[in-house]
């Protein structure tokens, strides 16, 4: 792979976890938190991509599937905890 192609992918998905971290810390309310806290973890499943990629390995896919699992039950015992709060 190209090295040009493998330093923007780093350099952006730097960036994004960065912003991500940022909203975390000065979102105003909780859902600002929740959603920054599902795209760090959308950057991290992408980093792993990225990486399983450019090293051409399929072991990496485990890892893939809990990340994404482990994404998707964390965001719904935080809406429903969110939910909660507000009723």
């Amino acid at each position: 792979m190209n090295l040009t192609v493998i330093v923007v992918l780093t350099v952006l998905l730097s960036v994004t976890a960065l912003l991500a971290l940022v909203r975390i810390v000065r979102g105003p309310s909780l859902l600002d938190r929740l959603v920054a806290t599902e795209l760090l973890l959308a950057t991290m499943i992408a980093a792993v991509g990225a990486e399983a990629a450019v090293h051409r390995q399929a072991t990496t896919l485990p890892v893939l599937v809990v990340l994404s699992l482990l994404a998707f039950l964390g965001s719904v015992a935080l809406v429903r905890f969110a939910v909660g709060e507000e009723s």
